[in-house]
């Protein structure tokens, strides 16, 4: 039935593939390839120059081609039907960063979205990682591995727009834009944290997003094994991952020699 439905709104909403553009799908089987990782799956991945603070990064796929497109597609141009498949995408990348879970009834992984401005908010009709987030929670929770969506970061001053600005700009352009909501810290003691967002360009938006973790007081509550001195209050996480869909091709480039240095287009750091 679901099948027959389609077809026959597929001829009254002609639908076409947000990757590529072939008629009568939203997801082709090749774009469909390309967005879980080619075979490949998520990766590490670190810009260069790479941000002061930014925390390990996993990614699946380069952004480029038809990730990009199927990205531009959902956060631009409304094809909320993408946060599915994109969800389930960004879900690879966070177990990834994540890790294998731990014992019998392992803690959840709490999904922090990098937030959008209400502006962008506002323009768009949706918040696009807030909504992938939720989609990759539910796909980690069928899959058997606790997880929830925790949006507890919020912009705390007004930020311009990023689209032109390089690495340096965009630097100085969130540079303690962020902050945790009032009583945020005590939600993040609930599992381990994970940033999310859809895409990682230079990085500063997953460093701010990671300082301002790092600054809030977390409560000690006895019997939550946080991971921090014992002490009424405390610093934020100081260990953080993040996951991402898709990453600057450069990004990719990036790998450990057996030496264990990086190796960053062609020269060692």
């Amino acid at each position: 039935m679901r099948g027959w439905w389609r077809e026959i709104a597929g001829l009254v909403l002609p639908v076409a593939c947000g990757g590529c553009g072939v008629p009568r799908t939203e997801l082709c089987p090749s774009c469909a390839e390309v967005l879980a990782g080619a075979g490949e799956g998520p990766r590490r991945v670190r810009p260069a120059p790479e941000p002061v603070g930014l925390p390990e990064v996993h990614a699946v796929a380069p952004y480029e081609g038809a990730v990009r497109e199927l990205l531009l597609a959902h956060k631009e141009r409304g094809a909320l039907v993408l946060a599915g498949p994109l969800g389930g995408a960004l879900a690879g990348a966070v177990e990834a960063a994540a890790g294998a879970a731990e014992g019998p009834a392992p803690r959840p992984l709490l999904l922090v979205p990098v937030p959008s401005s209400r502006r962008s908010v506002r323009a768009r009709g949706h918040d696009p990682t807030r909504r992938v987030a939720r989609a990759a929670a539910a796909r980690l929770r069928s899959a058997g591995r606790p997880a929830r969506v925790v949006p507890v970061l919020r912009q705390r001053r007004h930020v311009a727009d990023q689209a032109g600005l390089g690495a340096r700009g965009r630097l100085a352009n969130l540079a303690g834009a962020l902050e945790v909501v009032p009583g945020g810290g005590r939600l993040l003691l609930a599992g381990k944290v994970v940033l999310v967002d859809d895409l990682m360009t230079t990085g500063a938006s997953l460093a701010e997003a990671a300082r301002a973790l790092r600054a809030v007081h977390l409560p000690f509550i006895p019997g939550i094994p946080h991971g921090l001195p014992v002490g009424s209050a405390q610093r934020g996480f100081e260990q953080l991952v993040a996951a991402v869909i898709a990453s600057s091709p450069a990004s990719f480039e990036i790998n450990r020699n057996s030496r264990g240095t990086w190796i960053v287009a062609g020269g060692e750091r």
